[in-house]
């Protein structure tokens, strides 16, 4: 299975004071473990890196991530990720702009969304979005 993990997944990943793993870590810990396509994107990153606080964790998350390959948005992945927001957005479903663009890196490169965020199985009922659900 080909997964792609957003900020969710991967906060939940980071953290120390959990002692119960969800569903989503665990299936993370066990693709990363036997060789699974993982992938990701910047703008995880980017999220996952405005919550840390000093270098030494910054810098272990950036080394930690390089390993990762990473999804790189195009023009036509933004505007479909517009879309994609203005569909949900006409059926009720309230879309953020990165949600929306993340969902479309999904689409595009045929990858099942590993997450946490219950947002991204509202917006798969109107997209063709796969979630995995445990």
């Amino acid at each position: 299975m080909n997964l792609f993990v957003d900020t969710s997944v991967w906060s939940l990943a980071l953290r120390r004071d959990s002692t119960e793993r969800a569903a989503e870590v665990v299936l993370l810990s066990e693709a990363l473990d036997h060789g699974g396509a993982v992938f990701t994107t910047g703008l995880v990153l980017q999220e996952l890196l405005q919550g840390f606080t000093g270098p030494k964790a910054r810098d272990r998350l950036v080394q930690r991530f390089s390993a990762l390959p990473f999804l790189m948005p195009d023009r036509t992945d933004h505007i479909e990720a517009a879309a994609i927001r203005n569909t949900c957005r006409r059926k009720g479903v309230q879309v953020g702009t990165v949600d929306a663009l993340l969902a479309r890196l999904c689409i595009h490169h045929e990858l099942m969304m590993l997450t946490a965020d219950r947002d991204f199985t509202r917006v798969a009922r109107y997209t063709p979005l796969r979630v995995w659900s445990g």
